[in-house]
């Protein structure tokens, strides 16, 4: 069995709508937050596959920087929350891999300059999410990448507990990143103004409740 692009998309976006329909609504149900923590490490594999294949790089960025900025007062009605919206730390990661690129001996500057600024500037999932980002640009089925990825992971146990216990399913998300067969297949033109859209209908099923 393997996923071309499309159906990691789809995929991506359905874990996702489930994560904030359980974070809305049903907050206390678990099996909505489990699955979702899915959604976030299928959307970086798409970002990386995005930044190597891209041939307008600025075009790239810049519906991020858009739709992020369109996203963010919805975002913050929705959820309550004072962080910047994933379309932003997505962004960040953009850039991060497009200067390791350039630069591949200053990656671990780079990684941890990036780190470093969504952490600064509260953006979702903050450092957490870039050091996910420069993980799975490096993915491989090897055990020493394996053996980086759990140990991260299980760091996470002594700096912070809570946030542990909350992205622990996300240990076994590369069993899903090796299904992924890197093949395009369709286009999906719907795929960035699914964020916001789905959002803003969020928000509206739970206004008129």
């Amino acid at each position: 069995m393997s996923l071309n692009n499309y159906q990691i998309k789809l995929l991506a976006a359905v874990l996702m709508l489930v994560d904030h329909i359980g974070t809305v609504f049903f907050p206390d149900i678990l099996i909505f937050r489990i699955l979702g923590r899915f959604s976030f490490p299928l959307f970086v594999l798409l970002l990386v596959e995005g930044e190597k294949h891209t041939r307008h790089f600025g075009q790239y960025c810049l519906r991020l920087l858009l739709l992020g900025i369109v996203s963010q007062p919805i975002y913050r009605l929705l959820f309550r929350s004072t962080l910047w919206n994933i379309l932003f730390t997505l962004l960040l990661g953009l850039l991060c891999l497009r200067l390791v690129r350039q630069f591949p001996r200053w990656q671990l500057l780079i990684w941890a300059v990036g780190a470093t600024i969504a952490q600064l500037l509260f953006l979702e999932y903050q450092a957490y999410g870039i050091v996910l980002i420069a993980l799975i640009h490096r993915f491989r089925a090897s055990t020493s990448w394996w053996t980086e990825w759990i140990v991260f992971h299980l760091s996470l146990l002594i700096v912070a507990p809570e946030f542990f216990i909350f992205q622990f399913p996300v240990i076994f998300v590369p069993f899903l990143l090796s299904l992924a067969n890197h093949q395009q297949g369709q286009k999906a033109k719907w795929f960035y103004l699914f964020y916001p859209s789905h959002l803003f209908v969020l928000w509206l099923l739970r206004y008129v409740q």
